[in-house]
């Protein structure tokens, strides 16, 4: 790949207009990188506009931030950790006011808790549920914990005119005229400063493989990695709904969630593994099949989390849609994921693992929750991996095994739901050692006007 030096003079006058804003006022920066081409000229731009500054002009900090959904491509995250630390340590040495971080979704909010847990069905392009979730939310909380403390911050982002027609339409409308800066779409004390948006895809790599990393990385590395990988492009860190929308879905020929169900096929994952990264295999295995099981019927429940009942299509054609995963078809997808985690052997990595101690705690509580009185996590856990965790004991288990069996058979006796009649019991569970039960019947009253309850009656409905 041999491209014309980008002109020099043009990168000077980058590195000085941004040393300009930087000195402008007291706002914080927020800046976004993904570990992906653009994002990386904006934080090498960005390095050198403060290393060659005075120090005593070095008033501000200088936040790089990066997304880890704690489902990242395994090549993408090591990468991303590694340069962090590599950025961190040499502005410790040249005593630049950068601090680097990577934020992540709340364990009960992760991807393995939404869906395991909670039974959300792999995303795919109209129920993308995942961006907000693993990337904006996480972001969006840093950015306002800054927000908190100095009262405004700005973001500085890798985006680009050229990446397509609507992305530039979204940036042109926050735009304020005759400024540099755009509004954020949802944060009011956050702008957004794009340095390079006007760089073309050539000016990108030109900038790339012709200015050296200031601490230290291999920027024909980082073009290997979006060679083997095949890839269009990097699953930018996204802190704008508006900007998630035109960017179109991660997975679209580009590195991100290596669990990305929303396109057909993974071609990132497949060109690593193409490239001699074979490790990933079960990676891929997996992937495939939790998109295969999405759509059925005996997987998911007949109404959605809040108990409504809906229907899809028209006349002849209306039927009952898919709500979650039931609890039976999450136990399978648990017991597969633990044992894909057994099969992958990452040789950069060797604790990595699919997913986390604090996302099983939080997932055996949400199934607790949802009616898994046999508690069964523990076991799946066990029988997966051959040894166990520190669980957590609640002191008011319910039921033995016998007892359960008992009042499964008093409601079939009396035509009374079964899982109608666990939901309200976990309601009385929730509020016993309280004095002031206020609420309880409220919550009692919303449990049986749900839809699914009376369509259910109906329809013979049983999960």
């Amino acid at each position: 790949m041999i491209l014309d030096l980008l002109d020099r003079d043009r990168i000077q006058e980058r590195v000085h207009s941004i040393q300009e804003m930087y000195l402008a006022d007291e706002r914080p920066w927020v800046v976004g990188y993904s570990g992906g081409k653009d994002s990386t000229v904006v934080v090498q731009l960005v390095f050198q506009a403060l290393q060659t500054l005075p120090s005593n002009k070095l008033h501000k900090k200088v936040y790089i931030i990066s997304s880890d959904t704690l489902v990242e491509t395994p090549l993408i995250i090591s990468s991303i950790s590694q340069t962090l630390m590599k950025i961190q340590n040499r502005a410790l040495e040249l005593d630049l006011p950068i601090e680097t971080h990577k934020v992540r979704p709340e364990p009960t909010k992760s991807f393995w808790a939404s869906l395991i847990g909670k039974g959300y069905p792999s995303p795919r392009q109209k129920f993308r549920w995942c961006t907000d979730r693993l990337k904006i939310d996480p972001a969006n909380k840093f950015i306002l914990d800054k927000v908190s403390q100095f009262g405004e911050v700005i973001m500085v982002l890798g985006v680009r005119d050229s990446e397509s027609a609507t992305r530039s339409q979204v940036m042109n409308s926050h735009t304020f005229e005759g400024k540099t800066l755009m509004r954020h779409s949802s944060l009011n004390n956050a702008y957004v400063y794009a340095p390079i948006r006007d760089f073309n895809i050539d000016d990108v790599w030109s900038y790339l493989l012709h200015e050296d990393s200031p601490w230290g990385n291999d920027n024909h590395a980082l073009l290997a990695l979006y060679q083997n990988s095949q890839s269009g492009g990097e699953c930018p860190l996204i802190v704008d709904k508006e900007i998630k929308e035109s960017a179109g879905s991660c997975g679209n020929s580009r590195f991100g969630c290596w669990v990305c169900t929303v396109v057909v096929q993974d071609k990132a994952l497949i060109g690593f593994i193409e490239s001699g990264e074979e490790w990933l295999e079960p990676l891929l295995r997996f992937r495939n099949w939790l998109s295969e099981i999405r759509d059925r019927p005996d997987y998911r429940r007949k109404h959605r989390l809040d108990g409504k009942v809906y229907f899809v299509g028209q006349g002849e054609d209306r039927k009952q849609g898919l709500g979650p995963f039931t609890l039976e078809a999450r136990r399978i997808i648990l017991q597969k994921l633990l044992e894909t985690q057994q099969q992958v052997q990452n040789p950069y990595d060797p604790d990595y693992k699919l997913i986390h101690e604090e996302e099983l705690k939080v997932i055996r509580k949400m199934w607790i929750s949802d009616g898994d009185w046999e508690d069964r996590l523990p076991q799946i856990y066990h029988n997966a991996t051959g040894h166990d965790l520190d669980w957590e004991h609640d002191d008011r288990i319910l039921f033995d095994t016998d007892q359960l069996t008992d009042l499964e058979q008093l409601c079939k006796e009396h035509d009374i739901d079964f899982q109608l009649i666990k939901k309200l019991i976990n309601v009385e569970k929730n509020y016993v050692g309280y004095k002031i039960r206020r609420g309880l019947l409220q919550d009692f009253e919303n449990i049986l006007n749900q839809d699914w309850l009376h369509y259910g009656k109906v329809e013979g409905f049983k999960e």
